[in-house]
């Protein structure tokens, strides 16, 4: 499971941010949606009373669960499931967060609406993901190269848009961070799921990105054979009124 093990993903400093961003206490008792291999709810466990995560994807809350046992942690838990509708009451965490998921969702507003439902009044909602350029072109080259390499991408937004998202939910963005993923296109294509002749179309929409950034993601040449490029990352957190 590539995904899993990518160290953008295992950023132990990223995973930091989110958790600090966040405000998350001792008291705080957290949902990570779409959790994944387990790390975001790991990361919040040292800090709440209580972090769950829910995925729908068994494999994943079987590393999940392995990264509890490897750690010691007894204040997780790992629910199977999808996410709309979320399978908990109404006003049940504090904290409700996703990381890399959002483009992933079909339905990234209800998805969006029920995390606002299953998260107490006065709680705090983060939302973690890529982001797609502002140019619209630009968006739409990046949101084609990603479906050849993850067919499971379904389309990641602008920053405008994502927080549009948020404020028609009701919510109020409170903090906006920002960071890089920086990676190569090689180790890329090392965690990817392309069709067969797909990888070298990638490869050709990168080479032809070198001019004029038609990807958005600043790819560049590093030596004779690498093109190295940085996913722009935002961290969004918002306030349930």
């Amino acid at each position: 499971m590539p995904f899993s093990t990518a160290p953008g993903i295992k950023d132990e400093e990223a995973l930091g941010l989110l958790v600090a961003e966040s405000g998350a206490g001792a008291d705080d008792i957290v949902l990570d949606v779409a959790c994944g291999p387990g790390l975001v709810v790991a990361a919040f466990a040292g800090v709440v009373r209580h972090a769950t995560g829910i995925d729908i994807t068994p494999a994943m809350l079987e590393r999940a669960r392995d990264l509890a046992r490897e750690r010691g942690l007894t204040n997780v838990r790992w629910d199977h499931g999808d996410v709309i509708p979320l399978p908990y009451a109404d006003g049940a965490f504090s904290i409700v967060s996703s990381r890399f998921a959002f483009h992933h969702f079909l339905d990234p507003a209800a998805v969006l609406a029920e995390m606002r439902r299953v998260c107490a009044h006065g709680g705090t909602i983060v939302v973690t993901d890529l982001l797609a350029s502002s140019d619209p072109a630009k968006a739409a080259a990046f949101n084609r190269m990603e479906v050849l390499r993850d067919p499971s991408h379904v389309r990641a937004l602008p920053l405008a848009e994502l927080e549009a998202l948020l404020r028609d939910a009701g919510l109020t963005l409170r903090r906006r961070v920002f960071y890089q993923l920086a990676s190569e296109i090689e180790k890329l294509l090392e965690r990817s799921f392309p069709a067969p002749g797909d990888a070298d179309r990638i490869r050709a929409l990168f080479a032809a990105s070198l001019d004029d950034d038609g990807l958005g993601l600043d790819a560049r040449r590093h030596g004779a054979t690498e093109i190295r490029f940085a996913y722009p990352i935002a961290i969004l957190v918002a306030d349930v009124p």
